[in-house]
């Protein structure tokens, strides 16, 4: 039997070296991979290029790695929430590759699939495809590193001529994901909204490590309920459903509502 669990995220990350590429589940505070993230901070990997749909916030999420300085990169769709995220980029102390956010994803997915690259309309006539997007400011208000062009070109699928930028697909050294259940096989079971990008990320990264709230054994879980399978995943870590999870801005209706 494979059995791919670990006794603590410490162990999990550990050979997690400085200047990794990792790509991060989550969509806001929804889904992150909390346990592993503190245990990457813990042990004081830093220069990561972190794939990931945003930055976490101030004091959570990938928002602690980024506080620490942790972090050279990020290639992201969103930027707001987290003040140091736009600090460290606008004082040029971060790259940053902003990219659409269905690109995003596919990007991560076409990795995972071994596809290379793919062809989207979006971005099409805008400096996502034409180049120039600030990467890296200089500290004083210029731009020290631009996105370059990307090939577009004219396909006509049903017949209508229409134009396609070219985007290459992501695979990380790295993906740390988090799930509500897995088996110890690696098949993983996500909870409503936490299945943003987590399956995704899971896909794009060499080595997938995965945080579930709980872990059962194999032939548990139906194979219908499977969200991802156990062959992208490779090493498992149980948190326990008590693990803190927080939600970015709550809204609720007043009682005259």
């Amino acid at each position: 039997m494979i059995d791919k669990t670990f006794p603590s995220a410490a162990d999990a990350v550990s050979d997690i070296p400085d200047g990794a590429s990792i790509a991060v589940g989550g969509f806001g505070l929804s889904g992150n991979p909390i346990a592993l993230i503190e245990a990457l901070l813990a042990q004081g990997t830093t220069d990561l290029s972190v794939v990931s749909n945003n930055c976490g916030v101030d004091d959570w999420g990938l928002g602690v790695l980024l506080h620490a300085h942790r972090i050279r990169k990020m290639t992201s769709s969103y930027v707001g929430e987290n003040k140091e995220f736009e600090r460290q980029f606008l004082s040029g102390e971060l790259e940053l590759e902003l990219t659409p956010q269905g690109t995003l994803a596919e990007k991560l997915r076409a990795g995972g699939a071994g596809i290379a690259a793919f062809f989207t309309q979006t971005g099409v006539g805008t400096q996502v495809a034409e180049g120039g997007l600030p990467r890296r400011y200089d500290g004083a208000g210029g731009i020290a590193v631009a996105s370059p062009p990307k090939d577009v070109r004219t396909f006509a699928p049903g017949g209508e001529e229409r134009q396609f930028v070219l985007e290459e697909a992501i695979v990380t050294d790295f993906a740390l994901v988090h799930a509500l259940r897995g088996d110890r096989h690696g098949n993983l079971v996500f909870n409503k909204a936490a299945r943003n990008f987590n399956p995704l990320a899971a896909m794009a990264g060499r080595v997938c490590i995965a945080q579930v709230e709980e872990l059962v054994e194999p032939g548990r879980l139906d194979p219908d309920a499977v969200h991802l399978p156990g062959v992208f995943v490779h090493r498992i870590v149980k948190v326990g459903s008590a693990i803190e999870k927080r939600i970015e801005r709550r809204t609720v209706a007043s009682e005259e509502e």
